[in-house]
């Protein structure tokens, strides 16, 4: 059986200017190459308060449950409309 060899993936770079994907800044790209954190670290634990208190300041709110939940566009919308819509009698 022969094995092919791989190389590293090198991808050019490109100015993106469509609805997505976007360009990604060189800071969060060396950001997403440090190591995973679990959700139980306590380190983890951190950075979540520090991005909630970051998120609070951006959406000017005091609100304790600001959370940052992953998701699309879509599962944004959705959440947003499911917050705002009271539900029918």
């Amino acid at each position: 059986m022969i094995v092919k060899a791989y190389s590293d993936l090198n991808t050019p770079e490109r100015i993106l200017m469509g609805p997505g994907p976007s360009m990604v800044s060189s800071r969060v790209l060396r950001a997403m190459a440090h190591p995973l954190l679990g959700h139980l670290d306590p380190k983890f634990i951190e950075l979540m308060k520090e991005v909630q208190e970051l998120l609070r300041y951006t959406f000017q709110t005091e609100n304790q449950m600001t959370l940052p939940i992953s998701g699309t566009g879509s599962a944004g919308m959705e959440a947003t409309l499911a917050n705002l819509l009271e539900p029918s009698a």
